[in-house]
């Protein structure tokens, strides 16, 4: 999923092809997900576009914007595999491109598109993009120099390499303190810091070499200072790459955390030190357990998953419903990794998306054959009633899921 870095990378091109021009056409499909979740439809954001001057282009963590020469301006969230497109340029990585066909690389509007846009001349074209939905954009109608002080934004903390001096050690402690949760969970939440996503917060805390999962508010005044280090240099690292991860440190843990359930799976870091997973309240967090070592509480019945390696050829119907179920916990994880607090409230009952319904439905299209099967068999011959047996209790699901993790590849998405 597009972290603080990937957002950086986005906001670079668009200032530098976008930023300065009118657009002439804008096209937008209705989406129920991306547009109307945050009240406003395709046609809305087409009609803001059209006939405007782009005037800046900035972000904060996860999400980003353009200023308009008028209200309202658009404000951006990419989810789990949204994007941003510019013919002509290559404005993602090369596997992503990989993955396309070849018929699809120079496609344009390119599949998927929810919206695009072409400026009078010189000519640009601009799409964004987003297979799964989770993607958000939104008409905030305020001043532009005003943006961030309207929702969504206001509600989201400070972006570490953008907000620099705010973000700074004595703000961290104040939020460690204030707060009895996992550092991890810390890290992830939006509305304490901007930006930071999961294999960020895996990389911060390795470099910090602290606990995934011991407690914020038993951390010493010494290891939050660590931390602020960590999370600075990661970010801003990161950031300066465009989060190109072929110019990241060769010993950052980014490059071996990919793998688990996969065949092809790493198991330790190039300095022999062995990865492992844990998974609490279905969020899962890869770390090296010789380095990054308990000082004080964590959370209790956390169990710790070895990340084993291809060389153990796991069985491959084993892999197969790992793989299942590692998609299946992934998109719940990443959708709630999303959540401004604007949304939490909203969000008291899980909701299922479009995208989630094929998994369920093809179990449902296993079942109705059956019942048929069983409905001839009735026919045939009556089924013999049961005198005294009792009704089997219903299984009970507790919500909790393990969470998967995306290859490498997914992050380039």
């Amino acid at each position: 999923m597009p972290e603080i870095a990937e957002i950086a990378r986005i906001v670079h091109f668009l200032r530098a092809h976008l930023v300065g021009k009118t657009v002439k056409n804008a096209t937008a499909i209705e989406d129920a997900n991306v547009f109307g979740k945050v009240g406003t439809t395709g046609p809305e954001v087409a009609k803001a576009l059209k006939g405007r001057k782009v005037v800046s282009a900035g972000n904060q963590g996860k999400y980003f914007w353009i200023v308009l020469d008028k209200p309202p301006h658009l404000v951006m969230h990419f989810g789990m595999t949204g994007w941003v497109h510019i013919k002509g340029e290559q404005t993602a990585y090369t596997n992503y491109y990989k993955k396309m066909k070849p018929e699809e690389v120079n496609a344009w509007p390119p599949k998927f598109w929810k919206f695009h846009l072409q400026t009078e001349q010189p000519e640009v074209s601009v799409a964004f993009t987003d297979p799964r939905r989770f993607g958000r954009v939104r008409l905030v109608d305020c001043p532009g120099e005003s943006i961030r002080k309207h929702s969504p934004l206001v509600e989201n903390g400070p972006d570490p390499v953008v907000d620099s001096e705010i973000f700074t050690v004595d703000f961290l402690k104040k939020k460690m303190r204030a707060r009895h949760v996992p550092i991890k969970a810390l890290l992830l939440d939006q509305t304490t810091i901007s930006g930071i996503g999961n294999w960020v917060g895996d990389e911060v805390l390795f470099q910090a070499k602290m606990h995934p999962e011991q407690y914020c508010d038993d951390f010493s005044d010494e290891q939050i200072e660590t931390l602020h280090k960590a999370i600075r240099y990661v970010c801003q690292l990161a950031v300066d790459k465009l989060g190109d991860s072929d110019e990241f440190p060769k010993d950052w843990m980014f490059h071996v955390r990919w793998g688990k359930g996969s065949k092809d799976a790493v198991s330790h870091l190039p300095s022999g030190e062995k990865l492992a997973f844990l998974t609490v309240g279905g969020r899962t967090s890869c770390y090296a357990p010789a380095i990054q070592k308990k000082t004080g509480k964590v959370v209790s019945g956390v169990k710790e998953e070895p990340l084993e390696s291809g060389e153990d050829d796991p069985k491959p119907k084993k892999a197969a419903k790992s793989k299942a179920k590692a998609a299946k916990a992934d998109v719940k994880e990443q959708e709630s990794e999303e959540e401004s607090e604007e949304e939490k409230p909203r969000k008291r009952k899980k909701v299922v998306e479009e995208d989630e319904k094929p998994a369920k439905k093809g179990k449902t299209e296993a079942v109705k054959p059956k019942a048929r099967a069983n409905g001839s068999a009735a026919k045939a011959k009556p089924p013999v009633k049961a005198k005294s047996e009792p009704k089997a209790e219903p299984k009970v699901d507790d919500g909790r899921r393990r969470s998967g993790r995306f290859k490498k590849s997914d992050f380039f998405d």
